[in-house]
């Protein structure tokens, strides 16, 4: 007794069926990518996720500490600076605020935050499109 195959062996001869064997397994190949982008893309924002909670704990950490030496530092100095060890810190810390806002303002400017051949595709995909 002869077990009948999964699928005919002369089903469509010839072209045709090369044809559609081969979009067949395309479509399968297809299909087995985009599975694995989802799988690798979930993976993916995963690790983006906890490395936002990290660089968020990070930030709060950081405001910590810099509050905490600015308190020891004006504890430590207060005997022989007294009131002016908080305008000092304060001076230092609007420095470093105003250079990193000039830092931030001079990237803008470079256009360093911006995707400019990215936006050319777009704007050429758009006027080719109306």
């Amino acid at each position: 007794m002869e077990q009948p195959s999964a699928r005919p062996q002369n089903d469509r001869p010839g072209l045709i069926g090369g044809v559609v064997e081969l979009a067949r397994n395309t479509f399968g190949l297809l299909m087995s990518r985009i599975e694995l982008a989802a799988l690798e893309l979930a993976e993916v924002r995963a690790n983006a996720l906890k490395l936002a909670l990290l660089f968020a704990l990070g930030v709060v950490f950081a405001f910590f500490a810099i509050g905490y030496w600015t308190v020891l530092i004006a504890y430590l100095s207060w005997p022989v600076l007294g009131w002016k060890i908080l305008l000092i810190l304060a001076l230092v810390f609007t420095v470093i605020t105003v250079g990193i806002f000039f830092y931030l303002k001079s990237l803008i400017e470079q256009g360093k935050l911006s995707m400019p051949a990215t936006m050319e595709e777009l704007r050429n995909d758009h006027d080719a499109l109306l």
